[in-house]
């Protein structure tokens, strides 16, 4: 028997910003799916409009199973995953043997596919990955803001600076051409039909 996927298909009961009050509760599926529809879009403006070598569908894919290590260590807080040296060590130590054991479910025929995508690091298409999920996150922030919580007010000026950090004009574009959008309410968004 496999359990890989039964385990991934758990991501949707880790929750995640179990920190902060949110208003909208978020678990690992619906960020997963979000990072991969980021992550395709910046490839694809990385590729086409800055020339860069990248495969959109490869890009898809690392993002679909960015986060497959937390159905076994759980999503930890950022201020704690990052608070020192130490911990950010640790962690990355325990997160690299859950992705070990979650490798050694996958069907024998499927690992050689899967495990180099659970695995891969320091690539342009992991550094488009991030940049997906750091939007994802500052988005998050945004509708937390939106709906009224201020709980979310310094982790988006924290997150944002961490997006321009990246010094990736594929995420400068998207924050500029579509994040403003995530805010409109569905009549707003109507209208511009």
């Amino acid at each position: 028997m496999n359990e890989f996927y039964a385990y991934i298909s758990r991501l949707r009961l880790i929750r995640r910003w179990s920190l902060m009050r949110n208003t909208q509760p978020e678990n690992d599926a619906e960020h997963s799916l979000q990072v991969a529809m980021i992550s395709h879009a910046l490839a694809v403006l990385a590729r086409d409009r800055y020339s860069r070598d990248v495969d959109p569908e490869h890009v898809v894919t690392l993002a679909v199973y960015h986060d497959a290590a937390e159905v076994l260590t759980g999503d930890l807080p950022t201020p704690v995953k990052y608070h020192s040296d130490t911990l950010r060590n640790a962690y990355a130590e325990v997160e690299r043997a859950a992705l070990e054991k979650l490798t050694a479910m996958l069907p024998k025929e499927t690992q050689r596919a899967i495990s180099p995508i659970l695995k891969e690091h320091d690539t342009l298409a992991m550094r488009i990955v991030k940049a997906a999920d750091r939007i994802s996150a500052y988005v998050h922030c945004l509708e937390e803001q939106r709906a009224g919580n201020r709980e979310f007010d310094a982790a988006a000026v924290s997150i944002l600076a961490s997006i321009h950090a990246l010094a990736m004009p594929e995420a400068e574009d998207f924050l500029r051409d579509c994040v403003p959008a995530f805010l409109l309410t569905l009549d707003e968004l109507n209208r511009r039909e």
